[in-house]
């Protein structure tokens, strides 16, 4: 891992951290969790970056891949995982 992929994390997550308190601050708690990731996505493509929402994550179990209804549910910049939390 070189020096120059930490800073593009770091950049991403900062980026996802302010993104996520301007969200809350305007919306407050009580949401659902689609809700907040609606409202992130939307924010973070705002601001230039790709996004995908609902990966799937698959289970490789016995050398076999198995689809077991696990969802990221955004992924920023093929980079960060952000799993919302709604109240």
């Amino acid at each position: 891992m070189n020096k120059n992929s930490n800073l593009q994390r770091n950049e991403i997550s900062g980026a996802v951290v302010d993104a996520a308190m301007k969200i809350h601050s305007a919306l407050g708690p009580g949401l659902l969790e689609s809700a907040y990731a609606a409202c992130l996505k939307h924010e973070l493509i705002k601001r230039g970056l790709r996004v995908a929402s609902e990966v799937p994550l698959p289970v490789v179990y016995d050398g076999v891949r198995l689809d077991a209804g696990y969802r990221l549910d955004l992924v920023v910049e093929d980079t960060v995982v952000v799993e919302t939390q709604g109240d």
